[in-house]
């Protein structure tokens, strides 16, 4: 516990920490607080305010069906917060830990599974993403299948890499020698140490995984209509951009600050978990 609070602490006693936390954990909190904040139902049309201006009784204005643009944009953080949490915890829980026992394993069935890796990580991540999402059928659940497969490589590489350092280690080989399985090797004493490189990758992964998100519902191929995401928001408002600006605008600067967000947040993390990186910055 006392970890965790001069984790938090440090994190925190940096501009860009406290920046990028305090966006962060806005949205957060916006998006669990959604149907006590939000000024009206996201999904209620109301046809006679079609294309009204943000004002007084619409802050953010409302789009093509009159629905109201802020309430569509609190409800639609729960889309794309979840699917990057979703997504890329199970990238990091699964690719965390099948890097751990093939780094300490080893043998032809690391080889074999590292070199699929390679032809995955060998796609570019959104045309990978976007294959697997046009394959499976478009839906929120199957863009999280998609990202978390298509981040998966990362984390496994990860934890690989840092496996067969540590299997080299003193404290492992004693471990080794009184006698523990290859389990409990792993289990207590591999991932303990993998976890931190994780936690720092997973972070920024975060950001990435809303963009993508953002890019497959902007295409049609994420969250299906009329349920809220902020990239089928902008892609319903690029038309729009003459008439009714402020339908794409509000979106874009919602990605746009969570992303900045996430990063900042991330960036900080990884220097407090890794005080070598400081130096190179």
């Amino acid at each position: 516990m006392c970890d965790v609070m001069y984790l938090f602490k440090t994190i925190l006693s940096s501009p860009d920490g406290f920046i990028g936390s305090a966006l962060v954990f806005s949205y957060i909190l916006m998006a669990i607080a959604a149907p006590l904040i939000a000024p009206y139902d996201p999904l209620i049309m109301h046809p006679q305010d079609r294309f009204y201006p943000p004002s007084g009784r619409y802050l953010g204005g409302t789009d093509q069906f009159g629905r109201d643009i802020l309430s569509r944009l609190i409800y639609g953080a729960r889309a794309s917060l979840y699917v990057a949490v979703v997504s890329v915890g199970l990238a990091a829980v699964s690719g965390g830990f099948l890097g751990a026992v093939l780094g300490y394993l080893g043998g032809k069935l690391d080889t074999l599974l590292m070199r699929l890796i390679d032809i995955l990580i060998s796609f570019p991540p959104l045309i990978l993403a976007l294959s697997i999402v046009a394959f499976l059928g478009a839906s929120i659940h199957n863009v999280i299948v998609a990202l978390a497969v298509t981040y998966l490589p990362v984390f496994v590489r990860m934890a690989r890499g840092t496996a067969i350092s540590l299997k080299q280690k003193e404290f492992v080989q004693a471990v080794q020698a009184i006698g523990a399985g290859h389990s409990w090797i792993v289990l207590h004493h591999i991932m303990p140490n993998v976890l931190p490189i994780l936690l720092a990758q997973a972070t920024l992964a975060f950001s990435w995984a809303i963009l993508a998100e953002a890019a497959l519902s902007f295409l049609g191929l994420g969250v299906q209509p009329p349920t809220p995401s902020w990239g089928a928001m902008l892609g319903e408002g690029r038309q729009f951009m003459l008439i009714a600006p402020w339908i794409a605008i509000f979106p874009g600067l919602a990605i746009t600050t969570i992303v900045i967000g996430i990063n900042l947040l991330g960036d900080r993390i990884r220097d407090v978990l890794d005080p070598r990186l400081r130096g190179r910055r």
